[in-house]
């Protein structure tokens, strides 16, 4: 009701003038608008680990099964009975289910995840139902129901899902103020998984996408929130200006990730000529880069700054009791594994209580014919007297009956036909009846050994639907890309030394020299006449101070790159020679090189790129009492410390001038580098394998194993794809090869032993012959290498076992030599044994092996 106010306004006298009903509303609007949203539309349930839109698709399917592909138009229209939001989500879901490839035989254009093809109109694709689907996810007899949204029909709440469709499928969605991302796991992972957890072992869940790729899941969390996932392409090396991406990361699309390498190009990160995709059946992005760009280094751009490489954060959250929950993904699994037991042990309920009730009545049946009480119902007047005679008929037999006779039970024997009972065979009841009997004890048995029973389950999902199921996704440890490292030197750095200024924005001319290439992302080093240095980022144009002695490009960590110094401490007056390193700095912060006394002076600056020694001649003032007047002084004989150190004394004496008289070898010795296998690179960090000291010159050999070799450098960008690596080691003067390989051509088993000989780098050497089945059986690399193979010798086929150390069955020889056959005899089971369990009997090759000049 309204009323007038004091104020003359108008107000309803239900609310107070201090109060707004809209705020209560709103409050109660929101919350269910949320509760709807996360229940609803956007989170999966446990149960089935399917969305509402999902689960009503895959009903309206089962509805139209027939065997037949339907279209897809249909479906959505069949759904359509049960789903209220429209005909584009159903459209959307179910070719998202589609694309999956569990439960939906797909028939035409239904898109491709890889290229972000989407599927053709409904009108043109059809769908049907997969076997897998018809096995796992419906069962009406242990299906709970609920009425459709506007109550013509009746929907599942959650379909019976045998199989943990949450994990298998992955799910994300978003709603009001959670979101949920589950990721996809491996069909025939999980089954084995759900196993384990039937058996009550830990699981260990890690995703498996279709797209393929590899996978670093080390801070997968188990799914967890605040967990993380590293996705890359594979990407194949061709040659030196050629590489071919192989497979697109989870979530990415081809046409994505070409755009992002168009757009890191542009940005001058990455340098490339041309990106063509040639993708047909297989993801194919062909790349040819510029000559003089490292393919290796290339990669890590594409790493480090295109799609090639993708994060994705995992966050499990799913529908338990009409609430969100937040769980790992092997809690997850354990949830759906225990339900799936459940349903198991419903669905061998309801088979039970079908067969008992069959046995049931197939007893009541034969009492009824064999005892002729079909005959006493004759004379009965009245329908109540039939039921009374019957049931008076069956009295001394009810106490054998797992449960009491009812009417309804008596109503069925008077439906039998008078056909049936005249035909009534008491022999194949008694079979009928005993076949219903072993069913049930089997029944009963899987019952009471539930566990066995759905670790079998499992086991006949893997052998009826395993095959093409395998793990597409390679894990993988990835290394750190450092991006200052990739990035290509798109910049030119300049320096007016007078003026103080620097950056990449000077144009050349007097007064500005040219210092090197560099990125946007590199920070520059200065060094001034005054003693001061300072680091900052790369600049168009940046004040740096005036009289500059020294610019460069410097990199955090850089213990190899050293100064060296000598300057005048005017409170003292001793000069001081320092040897230091720069490794690391606060940027924009002046440091001094001199002790920091006022009035100190630098005399002498010189920057070494991989700590060479240096000798100096140092000329003292003539008026000074010094007798020796001229001295050299080695800067190789100092230490190397830090930037803040005051440096030794050189003299106390006033210096005249200094010249730099030689420059050494490093003093620091060679790099030592170690070979991670794990990621296929080379580190400085003791993770690996050593592999040795490397100076300038010094090689590495990679042996691999489809029998070819290469020589690289020993940078620290390189890339090494284990998996195809035999053997990798420093090349040494006295390193032997000794390989015994299959040759396709001859047919028979060879021994070769050869040092490297070429000197190319990157350029790769096949050390077997290139016929058609030819390949390395034994590649070594140590002194002695001992193999243990089966000969069958003579017209008896007598088998002897053979143990032969092959540094003393032939000598080294080129590496482009065929080598000696192994044994005059055929052989078998060759492999390679260690030294010290080889036995002492090793073939005596003078006395054993007698070849012609033909068979070398």
């Amino acid at each position: 009701m309204a009323s007038i106010s004091p104020n003359g306004n108008i107000q309803d006298s239900a609310f107070p003038e201090n109060e707004a009903p809209v705020a209560g509303m709103y409050k109660d609007y929101f919350l269910d608008y949320a509760s709807y949203v996360i229940l609803e539309r956007a989170v999966p349930m446990i149960e089935d680990g399917l969305k509402p839109v999902q689960r009503r698709l895959l009903h309206a399917m089962r509805e139209m099964h027939d065997g037949r592909y339907h279209k897809v138009a249909n479906i959505i229209g069949q759904t359509m009975q049960y789903h209220p939001h429209g005909d584009a989500s159903i459209g959307d879901a179910l070719v998202k289910l589609g694309q999956k490839d569990l439960l939906i035989d797909c028939q035409g254009n239904w898109g491709d995840v890889r290229t972000g093809d989407s599927a053709a109109a409904a009108r043109y694709i059809e769908a049907r139902l997969s076997k897998f689907a018809l096995e796992v996810a419906y069962n009406p007899a242990i299906t709970n129901w609920q009425a459709s949204y506007d109550g013509r029909n009746r929907e599942p709440l959650a379909l019976p899902m045998k199989f943990p469709m949450i994990l298998a499928q992955g799910v994300e969605g978003i709603a009001v103020g959670l979101s949920t991302r589950i990721l996809p796991h491996n069909f025939i992972e999980l089954c084995k998984a759900s196993i384990k957890s039937l058996e009550g072992k830990k699981t260990n869940l890690v995703p498996d996408f279709p797209t393929g790729g590899q996978i670093d899941v080390s801070n997968y969390q188990r799914g967890k929130r605040g967990g993380k996932i590293r996705c890359r392409a594979t990407i194949e090396v061709v040659d030196k200006t050629t590489l071919l991406i192989k497979d697109v990361p989870y979530g990415s699309t081809t046409t994505n990730l070409i755009e992002s390498i168009v757009k890191a190009n542009d940005r001058n990160k990455i340098k490339i000529k041309k990106v063509v995709d040639n993708t047909a059946r297989d993801v194919e992005i062909q790349i040819d880069i510029p000559s003089g760009i490292s393919p290796d280094v290339t990669i890590d751009a594409l790493y480090a700054f295109t799609d090639c490489e993708v994060s994705i954060s995992p966050n499990a959250c799913v529908i338990i009791d009409d609430k969100p929950v937040f769980l790992t993904v092997d809690e997850l699994l354990s949830l759906s594994t225990e339900h799936t037991k459940h349903l198991l042990r419903r669905e061998l309920e309801v088979r039970l209580a079908a067969l008992r009730e069959r046995l049931l009545f197939s007893s009541l049946e034969k009492i009824f014919i064999e005892n002729r009480i079909y005959r006493d119902i004759e004379e009965c007047e009245t329908w109540e007297a039939v039921i009374e005679t019957i049931d008076k008929g069956l009295e001394p037999y009810k106490a054998q009956f797992y449960r009491t006779i009812t009417e309804e039970d008596i109503v069925r024997l008077t439906e039998i036909k008078i056909k049936r009972i005249s035909k009534f065979d008491s022999f194949k009841a008694d079979e009928a009846m005993r076949k219903l009997e072993e069913e049930i004890a089997d029944i009963e048995y899987k019952l009471a050994n539930l566990v066995e029973y759905a670790v079998a389950y499992f086991e006949g999902l893997i052998q009826k639907f395993g095959a093409g199921k395998e793990r597409q996704a390679e894990i993988r440890d990835f290394d750190d890309i450092k991006v200052k490292q990739v990035v290509i030197a798109n910049q030119k750095l300049y320096a007016n030394t007078q003026e103080g200024f620097v950056g990449f924005g000077l144009k050349k001319g007097e007064g500005v020299e040219f210092i090197k290439d560099c990125s946007d992302l590199d920070d520059v080093i200065v060094f001034r006449k005054d003693g001061k240095y300072i680091v900052s980022k790369v600049q168009e144009k940046a004040f740096m101070g005036k009289d500059i002695i020294h610019v460069d490009v410097w990199r955090k960590g850089e213990e190899r790159k050293v100064y060296h110094a000598v300057y005048r401490d005017p409170e003292s007056g001793r000069n001081y020679a320092k040897r230091f390193a720069v490794t690391a700095i606060t940027r924009d912060r002046e440091y001094d090189i001199t002790n920091g006394n006022k009035g100190a002076r630098l005399l002498y600056f010189e920057a070494h790129q991989n700590s060479e020694a240096e000798v100096i001649t140092v000329k003292l003032s003539q008026g000074c009492r010094a007798k020796k007047k001229v001295f050299d002084f080695d800067f190789g004989e100092q230490a190397i410390k830090g930037r803040s150190s005051q440096g030794n004394v050189l003299t106390k004496y006033p210096i005249q001038s200094i010249k730099q008289k030689s420059v050494g070898s490093s003093t620091l010795g060679g790099r030592k580098i170690w070979y991670d296998e794990t990621v296929g690179r080379l580190n400085v960090q003791e993770r690996g394998d050593y592999l040795g000291e490397f100076d300038t010159e010094d090689r590495i050999l990679v042996l691999f194993k489809n029998g070819s070799y290469e020589l690289t450098d020993f940078e620290l960008t390189n890339r090494y794809d284990f998996a195809k690596i035999a053997h990798i080691a420093k090349l040494t003067d006295d390193l032997v090869v000794t390989v015994l390989h299959y040759d396709g051509e001859r047919k028979d088993y060879f021994v070769k032993r050869f040092n490297i000989e070429t000197t190319s780098l990157g350029e790769n050497f096949s050390y077997i012959s290139e016929a058609s089945g030819s390949k390395p059986i034994v590649i070594s690399i140590q002194d002695d290498t001992y193999v243990r193979f089966t000969e069958t010798r003579g017209k008896t086929k007598q088998k002897e076992e053979v143990t032969l150390n092959l540094a003393d069955f032939i000598d080294v020889k080129g590496w482009k030599a065929l080598g000696n056959k192994l044994s005059r005899y055929p052989v078998s089971r060759i492999k390679e044994v260690e030294a010290k369990k080889a036995e002492t009997d090793v073939i005596n090759i003078g006395d054993t092996v007698e070849w012609g000049e033909d068979e070398l």
